[in-house]
Formats: structure tokens, sequence, C-alpha cells
């Protein structure tokens, strides 16, 4: 299910990594091929919400609508995607460190194509993911810890 899967440690509580991470409209702040993301439901955020995100890959923006299939705060979540040429399967989870006091984020992400998503996986996404993945894990750390120091 997952091609890539990447662990950082980050010096904030599950709970402050959980508030950033599960508000998707943080996500082209810390992930470098998200160009925009918004909710596509009036509804509290859980099991069953969608968001349209657009990525960055390659020379094209790629919106895909992606829906939680796991939100358990502030341990774990899932997406999937369900429509679009790149349908993505992300999983995060949270896990906390020294008695709660920092916290391991570790993300699993898979593609599928779909027409000609079925070329861009494997020629521009996969190898685009491996590369930004550990970098987007950065990111979110030098946003939380710098957000709370």
């Amino acid at each position: 299910m997952s091609d890539f899967r990447e662990s950082i440690d980050i010096d904030c509580r599950p709970e402050d990594v959980w508030a950033y991470v599960s508000d998707l409209s943080h996500l082209p702040e810390w992930q470098e091929s998200a160009v925009a993301s918004e909710p596509l439901d009036a509804d509290p955020v859980g099991v069953g919400s969608r968001v349209r995100v657009t990525r960055h890959f390659g020379r094209r923006n790629i919106p895909m609508t992606m829906q939680f299939t796991e939100y358990e705060p502030p341990r774990a979540w899932s997406l999937e995607g369900i429509d679009g040429p790149v349908r993505s399967h992300v999983h995060g989870e949270i896990t906390p460190l020294d008695q709660g006091r920092r916290s391991r984020v570790t993300v699993e992400v898979g593609f599928d194509g779909r027409g000609i998503g079925k070329v861009l996986v494997p020629l521009v996404v996969r190898p685009q993911i491996r590369k930004e993945l550990p970098r987007n894990e950065m990111h979110l750390k030098d946003r939380l810890e710098h957000a709370s120091a």
C-alpha cells in the first residue's frame, strides 16, 4: 500500500502537532508539492470528510479530492484519493515521546494512477515524493518548533 515511509521527532506536544497537521489549510505551508487545500464539507472534520488538494507534479498542477478514512485525534489519520489521475493513500501517526513533551510523526504515502496517472505515477510522482517527503517532515518540524519557541 505505501511506497514511502518517513518519521521525524519534533519538540512539540502531540496535541499541538495534531492541531497543526489536522488543519489541512496548513498543507501548503509544510508540503512542497501542495499548492492549495480547501475543505469540501461544512461539517467538522472526521471520517468521511473531504478536501480538495491541488499538487504540483512535474509541470502540472493536479487537483485531487481526498477523503478521511481514519481520524483519531491526537494519534492517527488516513486519507484516500477518490478522484483524479493520481490517487494517493496517506497514513499518519503521532507517537508521544518523553511523557508527551515531544512527538514522533510518521507518514506513509502510496499512489495509484488512473488514465494519464498510470504514466505520471512512476515517471514523475514517485521520484518527486521520494525526494520531497523527508523535506516535508523537516518543514513540519521547523514550523512547529519555531511556532512554540
